[in-house]
């Protein structure tokens, strides 16, 4: 049953990387901007663009070489992922004047609710004027106004930059089912395709189609394509100082060369280890079950593979096992490796609860934690390249590497649901 009279607001900063490095460095504002990895050590991937490069052609995900071919007079510059985490909270702060009902989607986006703030205006009069206040920090923001959470996000997504668009009960038919099914919230290419091949090409044709039959096409996920095409979401937005458990904990790295043999992927894999095992022991996570490791390979492709632990643990060496057992079973290098990713996950929190085998000294076990932790402690202090494995210096390029100081959690190839 859908809730009467929410007042949901969808805010997505514009181009956000690129709008924080031309706040930065006013001279950028009027030139064709994007933002990488590493500029000076290899050609990089395109994380962000600003409107002028996009005119140029240049999409996210291209690599460097191609987007400087398409756009000759290009600038380029680091990601600076402290200082979007700076901007961030800023909007944060922001949005914080009028709900403290705040569910952030990244760090550029997040969801609003308004129902009970109508002491500051409607829908729109309070968009325009957080819209107002984020210019004065040098960004801009577009935002999407309805009566639920999708529309909300479809709305923010239709007007770019700087924009306040309103979905109502009286205009969504005419304003959203006119859009590509591609469009809508947790509809990824392979769905839209999918959708496609049954001639339901606009979110007009989802929601007019039969329920039973999406869920028959579709499964699960079908209920929820008839429901989000037709405006009936009752998800709630979460209070700003709502706390989730962490279910998983993880790093990528992008190498400042394709990796193109088993010893270059051993070096990064341990790095990434290190990173992610420092992060889970000062998480308070007792034990992690389950390994992932992704990779993407110089082309651009992209794949994951995951495995059980035998046991939970928080050690590193027991990570970078399963992940080189993982990428061995899983990859050949006939194309050079471009980034790996590893992440942990099936976490606890409270006393560790460890099977032992027969063969097992958990006295042992313990004593690698302890020494784990006053690992930490001393990267913490000192830096990173304090303590360093023997191995990882067969090339201290990747090895000198902190993938644990430039994190930041991005919504890429995951969905929550709404």
């Amino acid at each position: 049953m859908t809730v009467k009279n929410r007042v949901i607001l969808h805010s997505d900063l514009n181009n956000f990387y690129a709008s924080c490095e031309q706040v930065k460095d006013p001279s950028l504002r009027n030139v064709p901007l994007v933002v990488s990895g590493s500029v000076e050590d290899r050609h990089g991937v395109v994380l962000a663009k600003n409107y002028l490069a996009k005119d140029c052609g240049i999409t996210t995900g291209m690599t460097l070489t191609e987007a400087f071919r398409r756009c000759g007079n290009l600038v380029a510059v680091e990601a600076d992922f402290q200082t979007y985490l700076a901007y961030s909270r800023k909007v944060r702060e922001i949005y914080k004047k009028y709900t403290d009902k705040i569910e952030p989607f990244g760090i550029d986006e997040a969801w609003l609710d308004v129902t009970e703030s109508k002491v500051f205006g409607s829908g729109r009069e309070i968009a325009d004027k957080i819209r107002e206040e984020v210019k004065e920090l040098g960004l801009t923001v577009s935002v999407g106004v309805s009566f639920n959470k999708v529309f909300a996000k479809l709305g923010s997504d239709l007007k770019k930059p700087d924009a306040t668009t309103v979905i109502s009960r009286e205009n969504y038919k005419d304003v959203v089912w006119k859009l590509d099914c591609g469009d809508m919230l947790m509809v990824g290419r392979k769905t839209a395709e999918k959708l496609k091949r049954f001639n339901l090409v606009t979110i007009g044709d989802v929601a007019r189609c039969d329920k039973n039959f999406l869920v028959a096409s579709f499964g699960k996920i079908g209920e929820y394509l008839y429901a989000y095409a037709n405006g009936e979401d009752d998800s709630p937005v979460t209070f700003v100082d709502e706390r989730y458990p962490v279910k998983s904990i993880g790093n990528s790295m992008t190498a400042y060369r394709d990796l193109t043999t088993v010893d270059d992927v051993k070096i990064m894999i341990s790095v990434l280890c290190e990173s992610v095992a420092d992060r889970a022991i000062e998480a308070g996570v007792t034990g992690a079950q389950t390994v992932n490791v992704s990779v993407r390979d110089e082309d651009m492709n992209w794949f994951s593979r995951q495995k059980k632990l035998p046991r939970p643990s928080v050690l590193a060496v027991d990570y970078f096992n399963a992940a080189i057992k993982l990428f061995s079973e899983s990859y050949d290098l006939k194309k050079g490796v471009r980034s790996l990713g590893v992440s942990v996950s099936d976490l606890d929190f409270g006393k560790a609860n460890v099977q032992l085998s027969l063969f097992d000294d958990e006295s042992d076990y313990e004593k690698k934690v302890a020494l784990a932790k006053t690992v930490v402690k001393i990267r913490d202090k000192y830096g990173n390249a304090s303590v360093v494995k023997g191995y990882n210096l067969k090339d201290k390029r990747i090895s000198r590497e902190n993938p644990k100081k430039t994190h930041v959690i991005h919504p890429e190839g995951y969905i929550k649901k709404p």
